[in-house]
């Protein structure tokens, strides 16, 4: 590896500093990253969702079939206990409309490419991550609409401006085509084009990267009066969600006598979701509450800090099993 893509990949390890750091700059100063439009969010997307995909190959989906109990848990954690999380946390906060169908699309979505460059910084299993968060892409086509639709349908109940209408059949179109279309596209170029694709694949972390803060950035600044207008309720519920994600992976993981190193893989899973996806779809289906987009922007922001938190206590108390990071799942 030569020492420019060497500072590449360093600088792609360091994407929560440059979540956190862009954050507070887009906060404090919103000109700085209003300069992002909104309707560049759907190809940001596509970036990050093609990063991921070049880092794949058939044979890193033959994977599940060799690890269905692992898998099954973490999938099933991340659309069974984080949607039931996201309903119970915006019932508790008692969050506004807005605000809970955004709670919902991000309790709702898979795991986003970040918690791969974690589980990487955190020597877990990095192998079995990649398969979790490719799995849980994959379904997320059907999953996230399909599950959106009953929080929303079910929180709405307690709305005085009675219940929400939600398209399903526009939410399937539309993460299909930001997740499936860009994921496919990455792995075909790498399984046709894999020695080009080998000179490319140590700059893309940083392209992903990169995308993640440029639309968080611009929707924390878009948002900002109202942001800090809400008090700590919201931020509050996204942390909760986050929290209980990383806990409940590890936890259960560990209660079914998973392995150290796959119980930390799976709490990371869980607990880091594909906040930019919630983000845009929140934008692109349901224009009629321009505030849904806050919860993701929030949740990109925390689940960063907080799987930063995790990879360093993972490398300050390492697993007993030195070869977890290096086994295949």
């Amino acid at each position: 590896m030569s020492q420019i893509e060497k500072l590449f990949v360093a600088l792609a390890n360091a994407f929560p500093v440059w979540v956190a750091v862009g954050a507070g700059l887009a906060l404090w100063r919103p000109e700085t990253a209003l300069w992002f439009q909104p309707n560049w969010i759907p190809f940001f997307l596509g970036v990050i969702m093609l990063s991921m995909g070049l880092t794949l190959d058939f044979p890193d989906f033959l994977r599940v079939l060799q690890i269905p109990r692992r898998l099954l848990l973490g999938v099933g954690l991340q659309y069974l206990i984080m949607p039931v999380l996201g309903f119970l946390i915006a019932r508790g906060f008692e969050l506004p409309v807005d605000y809970a169908i955004g709670l919902a699309l991000v309790a709702s979505c898979p795991g986003g490419t970040a918690s791969n460059v974690v589980c990487f910084i955190a020597r877990t299993n990095v192998a079995l991550s990649v398969s979790l968060t490719a799995c849980s892409t994959l379904l997320a086509v059907v999953a996230t609409p399909l599950l959106t639709a009953g929080l929303v349908a079910a929180l709405s109940r307690d709305f005085s401006g009675g219940p929400v209408d939600v398209d399903t059949v526009g939410l399937l179109i539309n993460t299909f085509k930001i997740v499936i279309v860009p994921v496919t596209a990455g792995v075909l170029l790498n399984h046709y084009f894999h020695r080009w694709i080998e000179r490319v694949n140590s700059y893309t972390p940083l392209l992903a990267v990169l995308a993640i803060v440029f639309i968080v950035d611009f929707i924390l600044a878009a948002k900002r009066d109202e942001i800090l207008a809400t008090g700590g309720s919201l931020a509050l519920a996204v942390l909760s969600l986050h929290v209980f994600g990383f806990a409940l992976g590890y936890g259960i993981s560990r209660a079914l006598k998973f392995p150290e190193g796959d119980a930390r893989t799976v709490s990371v899973e869980v607990g880091m979701q594909n906040s930019g996806l919630a983000t845009e779809l929140a934008r692109s289906n349901f224009p009629g509450f321009a505030s849904a987009t806050v919860p993701g922007a929030l949740s990109a922001l925390t689940h960063c800090i907080l799987g930063s938190v995790v990879a360093g206590l993972c490398r300050i108390y390492p697993s007993d099993e030195p070869d977890s990071s290096r086994r295949a799942p």
